[in-house]
């Protein structure tokens, strides 16, 4: 569904006039406020096929330090993959790291191994440290589940479940205007919960082994 499309069954639910345009007035402006906020409630609640992609990173010798971008800051790493020597990669500290870079009188070079989340470039991407530093080029695999930023256009289209979305947003606006007739916002927000729950559950049946817990 669009984000126009959205606020609109938000809208409807709530015995309002439908929109041509989310920005049509000062009522469908924080309809879409909240669609944004249930928007983002959703997709934090589960690794959705929807958001999940893979960001490839090329390698240069004597290289470290590599951008993931797009990326931001509310991303998940699913798992790491060195696509050219064919392993997982397994995370590591940033004191293991320290420790690898600093207290070594030459740091370690070769295929990389470990990898470790370190802070946001200028412009706002994440960036991942690699160890043993590269000796080459290596291509390096990120298998991410990556939220949508905040709709903000009338045609964008939502990519995690709509219904869970639409009841999140009816039951904020329900908070916010209070009772008059309709559900009560505890109500509501039930309803908005049962549906999350519900499509996790559909979304989880094509993760069978991500629910499967294996003693370490």
């Amino acid at each position: 569904m669009t984000y126009l499309d959205i606020v609109n069954s938000v809208m409807i639910r709530l015995r309002e006039r439908e929109v041509s345009a989310v920005t049509e007035n000062s009522y469908s402006k924080l309809i879409g406020q909240f669609v944004n906020e249930a928007k983002r409630q959703v997709e934090d609640a589960w690794n959705w096929n929807a958001l999940r992609k893979t960001l490839t990173a090329t390698t240069q010798a004597d290289i470290f330090n590599y951008e993931l971008n797009t990326t931001g800051s509310r991303f998940r790493m699913l798992d790491v993959i060195n696509d050219t020597s064919n392993f997982f990669m397994e995370y590591r500290s940033s004191s293991w790291f320290n420790d690898a870079f600093l207290n070594s009188v030459t740091a370690e070079t070769g295929e990389p191994r470990y990898y470790n989340i370190n802070g946001l470039s200028a412009d706002g991407d994440t960036q991942v440290d690699i160890f043993p530093i590269p000796n080459g080029v290596y291509t390096i695999r990120f298998n991410v589940a990556d939220p949508q930023d905040n709709l903000t256009e009338d045609s964008q289209t939502l990519l995690v479940p709509s219904e869970p979305v639409i009841l999140g947003a009816y039951a904020r606006a329900v908070a916010e205007r209070g009772e008059d007739g309709g559900i009560s916002a505890q109500e509501a927000t039930a309803l908005a919960a049962s549906s999350l729950s519900d499509h996790i559950s559909i979304d989880a049946n094509r993760f069978g082994d991500e629910l499967i817990w294996s003693e370490v």
